[in-house]
């Protein structure tokens, strides 16, 4: 009896089953664009007058399931024409749709009586739902796991956009029409895009909690490769992942383009943001809201779109659809759009499992070519909370695994978490094409010279151009032509030179370096690690410092006030620079160093006639850390690119009697600290601490002569009203504040706010002095301080006041220029001194 009874209870149970199972009605699909064919995300899909629903995710696909029978689907998306679709119930079954925008106008516009409600955050549902998500950010982040681990496949794709049908039929591209695909994409105008680049890179990450730690093992990366005497090909991947950084929507503050962005669910987004609940959609035993989101002021750096938030009581993101405000104030950028895709893991919790970043830029608002940039990656393979060694964490966190370069096709296909399209596939072959085209070369060979000042000739490289014509007061007009070697020439061996003549002076000067690389990689790639010998006989103005500038260029010899102090120099120099992964690095030097005045300048010792030549002899050793420092990595050259990281510095400098000719015993110790604040919204600002001491008895000219600048570019390391020798010192700190607030106030001002201009200041105070032994005004001192003609101080040592200097300037002038109306605020009384000053810089800013 009890065997009958119990089969009676299993046929029931599986009956149950079986008709539970045979009820599932279980729908697939695809959503496109019915003009471009391009996958919409985020469609609502529903079936048909139910709560029962999803979304598409950033490819366009969907899942939806019932166990009730339905006969249609309802499918909703802001800016296209709703679709119906009848289905069969209880089946299994796949449904593509294609939407059509909707671009009906209205035939009618009608006015009600009454004021719009003003937006207010207080009693707002949507206002209490975001803080909702803002308290429970930390939870829902990946860091309140023990450890975690995934696989990241990143995909980069560049084109140049909004291609005209005049442009593509050049002579030039007649026989490559293959080269050109469609336009697939609704956030930028036009028919035509020619790719010209495209990345891959899959990566397995780890974290760990309790220490903070992070890696990421690199196991696979592709990419175009250009010819490398045209394009860096490891600087041009470089400088796209700076633009195209990870999105974490958790983070008070996203980079995206090299900019800042609060994101719409840090801290004090409800102050710079509206919030409006604009859907409630279920999916399966889940609810999200869809919470619409726009900046109060469309100009600052915010983004607009919709979160969807899980409605749980976790109130995790499930996924984001966000782009920027057409006013915003952010330079060349024609759209971005931004979508993140969240899925549940076995935990419960949310993890990104997809994210894609879209920017186009043009000189235009729409109209003309451009350039269009698209990052998409994908995430799986979540674990959270295994054991992991801690052998995995040593090291660096980024490491390559042997061979993740040199990949097979065949070991993409069966790796890539997200697969290539056709079109996509044929890039790398399409790149090798156009690259052997004759007119190509030249234009890059061309563009080269006009951005970079080089002019490639193979294993040669002619430049800066820039500095080929310049002029001052005692050389008079100056002539001047050299270059230096390529890798091409060798990957060790590096060779710099130039040959300049001044026709007043009629005197040649001219600069031979010699460089070995010890690592046989080029001298201009981190980790540097080299041998140097160079010699130079050249002039020189005494305080004038410059960085990433040529101190001959052209521009630099429009001067204000009396600038006729020059050094000839003599320059013997022997550098050894080694550069650890770590990002440690320190130098050794010799320099041998004679110079002889000339102009204005003298050096007279005290009870004593006139110097002719100094000499000194000099070694060196310094000391930098720059943690998570990255380049712009070119051929030969590499530039920092600013960060929120710290730099520090510290240089010891023993110069010896006696060793080489050199005249003086002295000891300077200089010690630098650089880093940039993120203040969110109020922009950044760039600090530097500076400290010095030199212990000797020494003559002024190897004291330190404070960075100075007499011409009409405003410098951000000199002191712009400072005269040349104005100031020495023995000793000194100093302080250099640079703000940009990035048109955080002009973008609240009507008419203003077009011009997308951006407000800066800068507050810059250097305090210090002289021992009395180097102070020839309190009696000591080698030599006395140079006079000018009339018999007035020229140079002077600071007292117990320090020297200020501050400025105000607007930036993002044509989107290129930065002019400074620059005070002096101490030490008026000296003379040729100017209280008041107007500087311009040129700055490229997104």
């Amino acid at each position: 009896m009890k065997i009958i009874y119990s089969f009676f209870i299993a046929m029931v149970l599986v009956t149950t089953n079986f008709c539970a199972y045979a009820q599932r009605t279980v729908v697939t699909g695809t959503v496109r664009d019915a003009v471009t064919k391009e996958t919409l995300p985020y469609v609502s899909v529903f079936f048909k007058g139910t709560t029962i629903g999803t979304q598409t995710d950033l490819n366009g696909n969907f899942t939806l399931s019932s166990t009730e029978a339905h006969a249609a689907l309802s499918f909703n998306y802001v800016g296209y024409i709703p679709v119906s679709k009848n289905i069969l119930p209880n089946t299994e079954l796949k449904v593509d749709v294609a939407m059509v925008p909707d671009s009906r106008a209205l035939d009618e516009v009608v006015i009600l009586g009454g004021k719009k409600p003003k937006y207010r955050n207080k009693d707002n549902p949507a206002v209490e739902l975001i803080r909702q998500v803002i308290a429970h950010r930390d939870e829902n982040r990946i860091s309140t796991f023990n450890t975690a681990s995934f696989r990241q496949y990143d995909k980069m794709l560049f084109s140049m956009s909004n291609v005209s049908e005049k442009f593509k039929n050049r002579r030039i591209f007649r026989n490559y029409q293959f080269l050109f695909q469609q336009q697939d994409s609704t956030l930028i105008g036009g028919k035509n895009l020619l790719p010209i680049y495209i990345q891959e890179k899959l990566t397995d990450k780890y974290f760990a909690s309790d220490p903070t730690r992070n890696k990421s093992v690199i196991i696979g990366e592709k990419q175009v490769n250009f010819d490398q005497q045209l394009i860096d090909n490891n600087g041009m991947k470089v400088y796209f992942e700076r633009m195209y950084q990870d999105i974490d929507i958790y983070k008070n503050n996203i980079s995206v383009i090299s900019n800042e962005f609060l994101s719409p669910i840090a801290n004090a987004a409800p102050t710079f943001y509206k919030f409006f609940i604009t859907d409630t959609i279920k999916t399966g035993n889940h609810e999200v809201i869809e919470l619409s989101f726009t900046p109060r002021n469309t100009t600052d750096m915010l983004f607009e779109g919709k979160l969807f938030v899980s409605n749980d009581g976790h109130y995790a993101v499930t996924g984001v659809s966000m782009g920027v405000n057409k006013n915003i104030n952010l330079n060349f950028v024609r759209a971005l759009k931004i979508d993140l895709d969240f899925k549940p893991a076995l935990s419960g919790r949310y993890s990104l499992s997809q994210s894609r970043l879209i920017a186009d830029f043009g000189l235009g608002k729409t109209k003309g070519m451009g350039f269009t940039g698209e990052r998409s990656s994908t995430y799986k393979n979540y674990q959270y909370d295994v054991k992991l060694a801690d052998s995995i964490f040593q090291g660096k966190s980024v490491v390559s695994v042997p061979g993740s370069s040199t990949r097979d096709d065949r070991y993409w296909e069966m790796n890539r978490l997200d697969p290539l399209s056709k079109e996509q596939e044929k890039i790398y072959h399409n790149i090798d094409t156009l690259q052997k085209i004759p007119s190509f070369q030249r234009t890059i060979k061309i563009a080269t010279l006009l951005f970079a000042g080089y002019g490639n000739l193979g294993p040669y490289e002619i430049g800066p151009v820039n500095t080929f014509y310049s002029f001052n007061n005692v050389e008079g007009f100056r002539l001047r032509f050299g270059g230096r070697t390529t890798p091409e020439l060798s990957k060790r061996l590096y060779f710099e030179n130039y040959a300049a003549y001044g026709f007043k002076d009629e005197q040649w000067k001219f600069f031979l370096s010699g460089t070995y690389s010890l690592n046989n990689k080029s001298i201009y790639q981190f980790p540097q690690n080299y041998v140097r010998a160079s010699f130079q006989r050249d002039t020189k103005i005494p305080g004038q410092e410059l960085q990433f500038v040529q101190e001959d260029n052209f521009l630099l010899s429009f001067k204000r006030g009396v600038n006729d102090m020059l050094l000839y120099n003599d320059f013997y120099r022997l550098d050894y620079v080694h550069e650890y992964e770590n990002h440690f690095s320190y130098a050794l030097g010799f320099k041998k160093w004679s110079q002889t005045p000339s102009g204005g300048l003298s050096y007279q010792a005290n009870g004593a006639g006139f110097i002719n030549r100094l000499t000194t002899s000099e070694l060196s050793l310094a000391l930098r850390y720059a943690p998570n420092e990255k380049f712009i990595q070119g051929k030969i050259y590499r530039t920092p690119i600013p960060d929120r990281y710290p730099i520090f510095n510290l240089r010891y400098t023993a110069g010896i009697k006696g060793l080489v000719g050199g005249e003086f015993n002295y000891h300077n110790l200089t010690g630098t600290i650089d880093k940039r604040f993120y203040l969110s919204q109020l922009g950044y600002s760039d600090v530097t601490f500076e400290g010095s001491y030199i212990a000797g008895r020494i003559p002024f000219p190897l004291l330190a002569i404070h960075r100075a600048n007499q011409t009409y570019a405003y410098q951000l390391n000199s002191y712009n009203l400072m005269n040349f020798l104005e100031f020495v010192s023995d000793h000194y700190v100093s302080i250099n504040i640079d703000h940009n607030f990035n048109g955080f106030f002009f973008n609240k001002l009507p008419l203003i706010k077009k011009l997308k201009l951006r407000e800066v200041v800068s507050f810059k105070a250097l305090y210090g002095g002289l021992r009395d032994e180097n102070n020839p005004q309190t009696g000591g001192g080698i030599y006395q301080f140079p006079q000018f003609d009339n018999g007035l101080q020229r140079t002077y040592s600071l007292s117990n006041d320090p020297y200020i200097e501050g400025s105000v300037g607007i930036g993002n002038i044509f989107k290129l220029l930065r002019v400074d109306l620059v005070k002096r605020f101490t030490y008026l009384d000296h003379p040729e001194v100017s209280k008041w000053g107007i500087r311009a810089r040129v700055k490229f800013d997104f």
